[in-house]
């Protein structure tokens, strides 16, 4: 059984949905606890809820690669030895055809989901080699597997971090240092779809409509079990689903 109360985890994203379940998660192990996201009072409230153990919080736009050298290189002497990463700051926007959608979502989840991934990964990892120690979670998505109308460019970034978490493994094989991919399927509980319907409410909640979708807490469960694994084994990806769901057929358009 690992002890946590000796390890840090950073978790971005961390304000709402997997990111606070993950936070919630590891707090009831006694990990120490690096969390950043966007909205600060958020940030504030879950580091309160959280006090037991010891929380260092600070806001963080990944998207910004000064801000995130800026954040790592403030990081207290007592949260700077980072033992697991879980990169889970990421967004869906919009659900239109690729002609039809918004080139300013696009660019948001290319710079969130991949380039902000991608980024804090490279300023947390030069520390976890010189320490021969770490491990690195990426919240991926089902999406970047399987192809559906509307996913565009949400599904090519996940399929980029899909990607980038394989190399990272090749990358890393001479450590011991361990590489993850959690790709999720349909998930409620969180704001997934209201961020991806800018808000609206009734559009979101009819995504889960008659189903019993995973919930982020599920989510958080396969972080930790995955973190979990004796050191000499790598769990390289983990697809799940609700049992509502499955991969379809390849579409075929009858005209």
């Amino acid at each position: 059984m690992i002890d946590w109360t000796d390890r840090t985890v950073m978790i971005t994203g961390a304000t709402a949905g997997f990111g606070a379940a993950i936070a919630r998660r590891f707090a009831a192990l006694g990990a120490r606890l690096v969390l950043c996201g966007r909205r600060t009072e958020r940030l504030a409230e879950l580091a309160r809820e959280l006090a037991a153990v010891p929380v260092y919080a600070a806001p963080l736009d990944v998207r910004d690669r000064a801000a995130i050298d800026a954040f790592v290189a403030a990081l207290p002497p007592a949260f700077a030895a980072i033992v697991l990463l879980v990169n889970n700051a990421g967004l869906a926007l919009g659900l239109d055809r690729a002609d039809l959608a918004d080139p300013d979502d696009w660019d948001i989840m290319i710079d969130t989901n991949l380039k902000g991934l991608v980024q804090v990964t490279r300023a947390i990892l030069p520390g976890m080699v010189a320490r021969d120690r770490g491990h690195i979670i990426n919240i991926g998505s089902v999406a970047g597997s399987h192809p559906y109308p509307g996913g565009n460019v949400y599904g090519a970034t996940k399929a980029a971090v899909a990607q980038f978490s394989a190399n990272l493994q090749a990358d890393l094989i001479a450590t011991r240092l361990r590489v993850t991919n959690i790709e999720p399927g349909l998930c409620g509980g969180s704001e997934f779809s209201q961020v991806r319907f800018h808000g609206d409410a009734e559009r979101a909640a009819g995504v889960y409509q008659g189903t019993e979708p995973l919930t982020a807490e599920d989510v958080a469960e396969a972080v930790v079990w995955a973190a979990s694994r004796p050191p000499h084994v790598n769990i390289s990806r983990i697809e799940m689903m609700p049992d509502c769901q499955a991969p379809g057929g390849l579409a075929v358009y009858r005209r």
